[in-house]
């Protein structure tokens, strides 16, 4: 890896086979429901909030739900589970999502979590996604995200504790019939109601020889005496780094979730002799997370690689009389001269027992085509619509070991579609993929942005399966019924281009660009 670059008895193998098929997750990794188990204390704290709505700040209330560990040992690292942020809008909020025409709103949560220890401190994000909710005729709107957190380990002994800081909530809007609704995003930015000092405190974990029995479930009250909250918006010092000059270090925040791309191979993603680069050329590593609606669960997308070309840069001018830059691009999907992602395997547990593993890759079946466009203003706003036409195939399976052949056929008899808003001029089944982002120079740009990179937002029906199966047993129907649906809401995230026709960068103080030989140097970190 580089730099910061995831019944009645029948034949024993037909039971497998009807196992493996009937829970067929490979595209979605099952979230089970969370067990409290001994040795681990569940907390569910309402925490008060201000957040900054387009009518105005307004009180919100945030409940944070997540089971920890009672006790850990020091270098042990704490991984919460079962988290759950549960953020209830109030009328206001709804009257301004009604005033943009939204009928649905989708939400992702990033909640920032102080972690501190014998007073040194560090920070951690936790990230959450909902489903599709429908607006209301009035409010409040509750909306529910749930998603992997990364890992803290305590560099020695000592309470651990947790406490919520600063919250934002991205809400991606839609109309009736699944079209943008408004600006088709907005960002709402929330922080504790009050001192920032007091309450917030999650959970209390002892960690180390000597350290105290946990505590109790916490109040939103306030911090149990001698357990300081650290304030939201405290740097996070660098894992290791005496935090108050007695020795003390800061916890140590893991750099991304389990299964996010620091832990993966990276695979390589660059031009060659037969995919010559341009001066318009650029590449750039995708990942993400789509869901898969009948299984109620998130498939890790695979870090791949992109090649894109920069076409036609024009201006246009709309009713207002304001200059749009729009550029025109194709891409196309890079893994050893084939448009398609990597194989990416996907472990799972059948029925909550069968180890099942599958194998499969997205393939790229046509033109994959980027609209960017532009707003020229003090602040540049951007939108960006990607259009691409992808099959799932499935190449391998087993089932406790035993490989079940599924044939060199199986895949979706169409590619993955979404609700095209202009079928007159983009006609055929495709992924259309959404991106919003803002730039105010020299300030970093956010949202997506063709060359910085960020995140892309869609909605996909997944098509029947066809050509699955051997030895005269057609499994079409079992993939099929088990997978296949519309409503399946994708999240991918692009990382900043590189542009190997131009300089190349190869520190991070560069914010680098490109490796030193011409591949993308950031490598993106998947979100729901």
């Amino acid at each position: 890896m580089r730099g910061n670059r995831i019944a009645a008895l029948r034949p024993s193998r037909v039971r497998a086979r009807s196992a493996a098929v009937a829970a067929f997750v490979v595209l979605a990794a099952m979230v089970p429901a969370a067990v409290s188990a001994a040795g681990t204390q569940e907390v569910d704290t309402e925490l008060p909030y201000v957040c900054a709505l387009p009518s105005g700040r307004q009180p919100v209330t945030v409940r944070v739900s997540a089971a920890f560990p009672d006790r850990a040992e020091a270098g042990e690292a704490i991984s919460p589970t079962g988290v759950t942020t549960t953020v209830e809008l109030p009328a206001e909020a709804v009257a301004d999502l009604i005033a943009l025409e939204a009928a649905t709103v989708r939400a992702a949560t990033r909640l920032t979590v102080g972690v501190a220890q014998n007073e040194a401190a560090a920070e951690a994000t936790w990230r959450g996604t909902t489903e599709p909710v429908a607006v209301p005729g009035a409010g409040p709107l509750t909306l529910t995200a749930t998603g992997d957190v990364p890992s803290v380990t305590g560099q020695g002994d000592g309470d651990l504790t947790f406490s919520a800081g600063n919250l934002a909530v991205d809400l991606a809007l839609g109309t009736a019939d699944g079209a943008a609704a408004g600006p088709g995003a907005l960002t709402v930015d929330c922080s504790p109601a009050g001192d920032a000092t007091e309450g917030g405190l999650l959970a209390t974990v002892p960690v180390g020889a000597g350290a105290a029995e946990p505590s109790g479930p916490p109040s939103a009250s306030g911090s149990p005496s001698g357990t300081p909250a650290p304030p939201s918006g405290a740097p996070a010092p660098s894992s290791g780094a005496p935090e108050d000059g007695q020795g003390n270090r800061a916890p140590r925040v893991a750099e991304n979730p389990p299964g996010a791309a620091a832990d993966r191979e990276v695979p390589h993603c660059a031009y060659d002799e037969e995919n010559p680069f341009t001066s318009a050329s650029l590449n750039a590593y995708i990942t993400g997370y789509t869901n898969v609606k009948k299984q109620k669960g998130a498939s890790l997308l695979p870090l791949s690689c992109v090649l894109i070309e920069q076409g036609d840069l024009y201006p246009e001018v709309d009713e207002d009389g304001n200059l749009h830059i729009v550029v025109n691009a194709t891409g196309r999907l890079h893994h050893e001269g084939r448009m398609q992602t990597p194989p990416f395997r996907s472990t799972f547990l059948s029925f909550g027992f069968v180890p099942t593993t599958a194998t499969m890759v997205l393939e790229q079946t046509g033109p994959m085509t980027i609209r960017f466009d532009s707003l020229m203003l003090e602040t540049i706003k951007a939108e960006t619509v990607i259009r691409a036409p992808f099959r799932l195939r499935v190449t391998a399976l087993e089932v406790n070991g035993t490989p079940l052949d599924v044939g060199s056929g199986c895949r979706t008899e169409k590619p993955l579609r979404s609700t095209e808003p202009d079928p007159a001029n983009h006609p055929g089944d495709h992924l259309v993929l959404y991106g919003r982002g803002e730039h105010t120079p020299p300030e970093d740009a956010t949202g997506y942005m063709l060359l910085d990179g960020g995140p892309l937002t869609g909605e996909a029906t997944i098509p029947a399966f066809t050509g699955c199966g051997t030895d005269g047993e057609d499994l079409d129907r079992l993939l099929t019924a088990s997978v296949s649906g519309p409503g399946n809401y994708i999240k991918q995230v692009q990382g900043r281009t590189c542009l190997p026709s131009g300089p190349v960068f190869e520190t991070p103080e560069t914010k680098g660009q490109c490796t030193e030989d011409l591949q993308p140097y950031q490598i993106p970190v998947p979100e729901r």
